[in-house]
């Protein structure tokens, strides 16, 4: 459906974003540290971006299980060692509204954050940022902020065409397209789609044994929404559903209208999270986060269509008790697939055959509580992930060959951290 004008005005903006924030001053944020022009062998830095949980949620489902204390101040900004993967503090971009999930533009130029706890109009939405990043020193500098069209919104990505962010909202139960217009400010909503249909069972077809899992199955949770590589298609979860919407994607108009057919159904309870495509573009690897299990579809990309074929617990053989699945990615050459356990406190690591197949390699400690995201720097030297009820990112070296972690014995603190993204400054924007 056509949304209606969901920008928010500039004094709302100024109330909600920078009330009780000493770090911005003036007209434009300013880091609390300092993060250096070039590094010391005379490259511009790489940058990381840690996106937190800053304040508490309010209007808390019963079933809500992360329940973050809002420890976190806002977009916290590092810098990366390139041979150590060390990473420095470089100040926080001070947010009270949980910059929970980021993303970047392709040119490296504009940030992306969706603000959880934000709370705007008579439906409670969420909102979503946007910042210039300047290129000398990351530094980021805000734009504007508009409705996320739906309560909680927990996930961006940016389409394909660099002319449109996609939003999943959680709480809300719907996603949302905002066009970027020309300066890389958002603009209201294009189409805003809400899910419907029958909620899944509390209890997980996949569960592990003695599981009490059960986190989204009361309602209606889009939790992840991203285009394909072509940007013809786009896909969207809902956990309580336990389906994977496929929309086709008008460029022209920034509107979804329902592919053919329209979703492809998970076991019931498993409750799909996230999604990771494999670089080749013919598979899709879907993550359960009360069955705990990745399921591999493959992908028609000319007709936008999942076929399941594989299912596998992204547990360690043998594990019994209760998980929650969080993150899921497929290293840049292909070869492997790391899955997210919190509880179990790991990333399973999982090789990737010859047919897409996965066959389970190991699993890592992430030397935190609640490992909410990961994700690796621009060469997938190192894994960073995000503890989230630890209050850390621990960083982890990656064996190029077998796949596996190797903690380097860094933390960097922060407090609740949900999500990081990673920006090489050496190169152009």
């Amino acid at each position: 459906m056509q949304s209606p004008d969901h920008s928010i005005s500039p004094e709302i903006s100024r109330r909600s974003f920078l009330k009780a924030s000493a770090v911005l001053a003036g007209s434009g944020p300013l880091l609390g540290g300092v993060v250096k022009a070039q590094s010391a062998g005379g490259k511009a830095p790489l940058i990381a971006y840690v996106g937190t949980f800053s304040s508490p949620l309010r209007d808390v489902l019963p079933t809500q299980v992360d329940l973050p204390p809002g420890n976190g101040r806002g977009i916290h900004l590092y810098q990366v060692d390139r041979g150590t993967g060390v990473l420095t503090p470089g100040g926080v971009y001070e947010l009270v509204t949980s910059p929970n999930c980021l993303a970047l533009n392709a040119a490296g130029t504009r940030l992306y954050s969706t603000n959880e706890t934000d709370r705007v109009g008579e439906g409670n939405e969420g909102t979503v940022s946007a910042f210039v990043i300047n290129r000398a020193d990351g530094q980021l500098t805000l734009l504007n902020t508009v409705r996320s069209g739906g309560a909680g919104p927990t996930y961006v990505s940016i389409h394909p065409s660099g002319k449109f962010v996609l939003v999943a909202n959680y709480f809300g139960g719907s996603v949302a397209v905002l066009p970027i217009l020309p300066d890389g400010s958002l603009g209201a909503a294009t189409d805003i789609k809400q899910d419907g249909g029958t909620v899944g069972p509390k209890k997980a077809t996949h569960a592990p044994p003695g599981s009490f899992a059960f986190s989204g199955h009361d309602r209606t949770h889009a939790h992840m929404i991203q285009a394909d590589s072509s940007g013809r298609f786009v896909l969207h979860v809902d956990l309580g559903l336990d389906r994977i919407f496929v929309w086709k994607f008008d460029e022209r108009t920034g509107v979804l209208a329902p592919n053919d057919p329209p979703d492809v159904s998970l076991p019931p309870g498993d409750g799909p999270r996230h999604f990771a495509f494999h670089a080749n573009g013919r598979w899709c690897y879907s993550l359960q986060e009360e069955g705990s299990n990745i399921v591999l579809f493959d992908y028609d990309a000319a007709k936008g269509r999942l076929a399941s074929r594989q299912t596998i617990s992204s547990l360690p053989p043998g594990f019994a008790g209760s998980n929650f699945c969080s993150e899921i990615m497929v290293s840049s050459d292909g070869r492997f697939v790391y899955a997210g356990n919190r509880l179990h406190d790991s990333i399973g690591i999982f090789s990737v055959g010859k047919t897409g197949e996965l066959t389970f390699v190991g699993e890592e400690w992430t030397r935190g509580n609640y490992p909410r995201s990961f994700n690796f720097d621009p060469t997938d030297q190192f894994l960073y992930s995000c503890n989230q009820r630890g209050d850390n990112v621990a960083v982890f070296r990656v064996d190029r060959r077998t796949g596996k972690l190797a903690f380097t014995g860094h933390y960097a603190p922060v407090g609740n951290p949900s999500s990081i993204v990673f920006l090489d400054l050496a190169k152009a924007g």
